[in-house]
């Protein structure tokens, strides 16, 4: 039996629900309900993988201006019912999984950004695994965020240290493996201060039918891989 030797940090691009949705004849709250749950289970695969940090990207800034309202409205909703949902809450109680949002999240609904906030404070004590939620997030955009508040804050010479401390997403660790799914090749700008040296790792499925052996699959690749970090 192969050895597995578990990423500390995994990030999720959960891609393919409205292309499941066409190819399944399914409306979309049904896809996106789907991919939540699916997600949600992810999270205890990772815990039980020995993974101790899952970040998922829920919604980039492309997103938030290129969809259209109505399905923004769905999105928003589902998201909002469960942060606010009683067995989400207990399963992250259960397992110590720690949320955190990042992301701009001015520009979402009032009813959203306060139950993002409220799950962040319910689960802020747990400590055996973290899970970030990426909303209204965007690469580029977080460069610019952290530049732009050095300049406000008058510091002459900006260096790298400045600006990953001055990132959106500043508190994330680095990542040691992406998984995108619904074969799609590309990163489409996540992280990209923490993923100069992930590995990377491609599903051809769509995120509603990822399986658990696909993430084992996907972890037992990386297992075998050797990092070098440019040495």
């Amino acid at each position: 039996m192969e050895k597995i030797i578990p990423p500390e940090h995994v990030a999720l691009i959960p891609d393919g629900n409205r292309r499941w949705a066409r190819s399944h004849s399914r409306v979309l709250l049904q896809s996106y309900k789907l991919g939540i749950e699916k997600f949600i289970t992810f999270a205890t695969w990772s815990k039980e993988f020995g993974v101790k940090t899952i970040t998922v990207w829920a919604l980039s800034t492309e997103n938030l201006k290129g969809r259209t309202r109505f399905e923004l409205r769905v999105l928003f909703d589902l998201y909002t019912r469960y942060a606010k949902d009683k067995v989400l809450y207990a399963m992250l109680k259960a397992n110590g999984a720690r949320v955190r949002v990042i992301g701009d999240i001015a520009h979402l609904p009032r009813k959203l950004q306060e139950a993002l906030a409220e799950l962040e404070r319910k689960t802020a004590d747990f400590h055996s695994m973290t899970i970030n939620m990426l909303i209204n997030y965007g690469g580029q955009e977080d460069i610019v965020y952290s530049i732009n508040r050095l300049k406000a804050s008058g510091v002459k010479h900006i260096d790298r240290e400045l600006i990953k401390r001055n990132l959106r997403s500043a508190a994330l660790p680095e990542v040691d493996l992406i998984v995108r799914t619904s074969g799609e090749q590309r990163l489409s700008g996540l992280l990209p201060w923490q993923t100069a040296y992930s590995e990377l790792y491609f599903a051809k499925k769509y995120w509603p039918d990822f399986r658990k052996a696909d993430f084992k699959k996907a972890i037992l690749e990386f297992s075998r891989r050797q990092r070098r970090f440019g040495k």
